[in-house]
């Protein structure tokens, strides 16, 4: 079981059509601040993670938002979290979350919010890291991710273990039981593809 204080949470710089996303990062910022943990995200106030990122601060909880010096212009950088980090890299961005975070949590969201996940994802493949990371299939979302991913194995890429490198959870109320029992990463995942 890892114990969790603070969450990494990648999510859309947009809130997406339907409504569902808006309520699941509201009601995961709820949830956190009912447990004291802390929230670490891209730094915006626009989208789900401005929406998430309010949620928390409504409820007396602490922010930490990184985010590179070329997005704030486009991200509109949150100036109420409790702490924002100005990076100079994307790379920069996800190293720092990654290094202040016990765990990390997939909302729905766009290209920037597959990119974190692949490569914290990777980084765990990799043995690099053994924290947990889930997803939210709100509305079914990440399916195509998950289809893809048994693709990658059914193509003889991965070993089935992959599937072990991540929890996909329904909603958000789910997300605290598999944070914690979250299995440790095999080395397998990093040796059969070798």
């Amino acid at each position: 079981m890892t114990t969790i204080t603070s969450i990494c949470v990648f999510c859309g710089s947009k809130v997406g059509d339907d409504p569902a996303y808006t309520e699941a990062a509201r009601r995961l910022g709820v949830l956190m601040v009912g447990r004291g943990v802390r929230l670490v995200y891209g730094g915006g106030r626009i989208g789900l993670m401005g929406i998430l990122a309010e949620a928390v601060l409504e409820g007396g909880g602490e922010v930490i938002g990184v985010i590179p010096d070329f997005l704030m212009q486009y991200e509109v950088e949150n100036p109420d979290v409790t702490e924002l980090i100005v990076v100079g890299s994307m790379h920069e961005r996800k190293r720092r979350m990654f290094e202040m975070s016990d765990g990390f949590v997939v909302l729905p969201g766009g290209l920037g919010t597959l990119d974190e996940t692949l490569e914290i994802t990777t980084w765990k493949q990799l043995q690099l890291h053994a924290k947990p990371i889930v997803m939210v299939d709100v509305g079914g979302y990440w399916g195509p991710f998950k289809a893809l991913m048994q693709g990658i194995v059914a193509g003889g890429f991965a070993h089935p273990a992959i599937a072990e490198l991540f929890t996909v959870v329904d909603g958000v109320d789910d997300v605290f039981t598999a944070l914690e029992d979250a299995p440790e990463p095999r080395e397998v995942v990093l040796t059969s593809h070798l």
